[in-house]
């Protein structure tokens, strides 16, 4: 059935005859079009209005934002609209995440697995964390933010099974082949002349190695007028790849996640810039190409209330959502492989 204002408000009055947590909850405000939309959204940013505001385009999707610009998602699924109306009431009424969930678990189990970050479509109840996320790729959220240990943080991954060979995308990227032959170790780099030469030549410096199932390569500048190799760029079976850069000068911090040579991602599909958001909203679009991420987030929301930097938290989504590590401790004790560029990078 085509969603249209009548069958939005009929699907809610249902619901809220049969929840009596939902009995005092209205339907949203419904906008007739994009410029109604923003202009509630203008006047909810002057006026600290976190509602739910919706329109209903021609089509019949649904579009909602949350205050001025959070959370926003597109649907024509009105079981989907029906939750996320439902999902924003509890919110506003919680106190913390963790009652939220509660509260959904009292309108339906099913809304408050979704709601701890399991999908829709999913059953059971998302298992808590026990791991603690600093020990993690937690731990580099926060120096990362001011370029320590690196500008970029670059993850590769082969097929299953496989491996990208952590020494050859060293040399391909442009590590220097003695240091990489030699074993070069970063409390090496930083010895060298009493440390004198690393302070000067830290930004021409770079750190590999494997963890996880994943090859990282961390770097900050990369080597003037170089190309790489692209036979052996591709000889290295790379399948996907983040990257994950911080500007602390411009205060810019990104996000670019490639599969199979596709940006995996929403909108126009370019290079997704991070920016400390409110906890409890859905950082990417909903049932968009992130929205493993945004499960992700959720839970470790949930599991560590204790984190109070959001890096730190979008970090632990990414580990528990890819995979990604670094070794905390190989980097404390200057035991990670590293190396000075030699000339030469691969083209992301």
């Amino acid at each position: 059935m085509e969603t249209d204002e009548q069958s939005l408000a009929a699907a809610w009055q249902r619901t809220t005859a049969r929840h009596a947590l939902l009995t005092d909850v209205a339907l949203p405000p419904l906008a007739e079009s994009d410029d109604e939309l923003d202009e509630w959204a203008e006047s909810a940013e002057e006026t600290g209005d976190d509602r739910l505001f919706l329109m209903l385009d021609e089509e019949g999707t649904v579009h909602g934002r949350l205050g001025a610009y959070h959370e926003r998602f597109a649907t024509r699924d009105l079981d989907e609209v029906v939750y996320l109306i439902a999902e924003a009431a509890m919110r506003q009424r919680a106190d913390g995440l963790a009652e939220a969930a509660d509260l959904l678990d009292r309108i339906d189990p099913a809304w408050g697995r979704r709601f701890r970050g399991r999908g829709p479509e999913e059953t059971g109840t998302a298992g808590v964390c026990g791991r603690d996320p600093l020990e993690g790729l937690a731990w580099a959220a926060t120096p990362w933010r001011e370029q320590d240990p690196y500008t970029h943080l670059a993850f590769f991954r082969a097929a299953p099974g496989q491996r990208v060979d952590a020494e050859k995308l060293a040399l391909v990227y442009g590590a220097d082949p003695a240091q990489v032959a030699g074993g070069t170790r970063l409390r090496d780099l930083k010895a060298a002349d009493d440390g004198r030469t690393y302070w000067d030549r830290q930004w021409k410096s770079c750190c590999f190695g494997e963890a996880g199932g994943w090859t990282y390569l961390l770097h900050h500048d990369t080597p003037p007028g170089g190309f790489a190799d692209q036979e052996a760029y591709a000889a290295l079976g790379i399948r996907e790849q983040v990257w994950l850069s911080a500007t602390m000068a411009k205060a810019i911090y990104t996000f670019d996640y490639i599969r199979d040579g596709h940006r995996v991602g929403d909108g126009d599909g370019g290079t997704l810039e991070l920016s400390p958001y409110e906890r409890g909203y859905a950082l990417h679009p909903r049932g968009g190409e992130l929205e493993f991420l945004n499960r992700a987030v959720r839970r470790a929301e949930l599991d560590h209330p204790e984190l109070t930097d959001d890096f730190q938290l979008y970090f632990h989504a990414l580990e528990d959502a890819l995979g990604l590590r670094l070794p905390r401790q190989e980097f404390a004790e200057g035991e990670v492989r590293a190396a000075y560029w030699a000339g030469g990078v691969a083209e992301q």
